[in-house]
């Protein structure tokens, strides 16, 4: 009896990524609103794991912030990648806010996916490899099943399923 498997990981895609910061770049230029402010948006560091969100007032930032979901929702990307966590920091009349992306599973995550699809799908093998959880299963249906309820699911952190096989 043929097994079957796919793994769950939490990651971005960077050429996507660089499509958002590209377009957001773009609508910010082109609004009648920003125009003569300090609004722009730019890369937290040169490993492009972040964007640096520069304005003049929190509107602006919430503003730019909200450029950028739209643009990750176009592109069919998990709004939950962006850590809002941190306050803006307040320097020279500019307001800065540091968004970094979110990336990786850590134990606890991993722990929260294996327990939900043991619940619903006890036929369903699920292993913790790293910062992947791997799901394995004689049936392609209870797969798909598994990947339905975990996206069903509202987790805090983005969902990436790869190696479908």
């Amino acid at each position: 009896m043929p097994t079957f498997s796919f793994d769950i990981v939490s990651d971005y895609d960077k050429a996507e990524l660089n499509n958002v910061f590209d377009q957001t770049q773009r609508e910010i230029t082109a609004r009648y609103d920003f125009k003569g402010t300090s609004a722009a948006v730019d890369w937290l560091n040169s490993d492009k794991t972040g964007l640096k969100i520069t304005g003049d007032s929190q509107y602006q930032l919430e503003a730019i912030a909200d450029i950028v979901r739209k643009k990750l929702a176009a592109r069919e990307q998990s709004q939950k990648l962006l850590d809002t966590s941190q306050e803006p920091v307040t320097s020279n009349l500019k307001m800065t806010w540091e968004v970094p992306f979110k990336k990786g599973l850590d134990q606890e995550k991993a722990k929260k996916i294996t327990s939900s699809i043991r619940e619903e799908f006890p036929k369903v093998k699920t292993q913790i490899q790293g910062d992947e959880v791997r799901v394995t299963g004689s049936s392609k249906d209870d797969l798909q099943k598994a990947i339905a309820l975990l996206r069903a699911k509202d987790f805090d952190f983005p969902l990436t399923f790869t190696n479908y096989r």
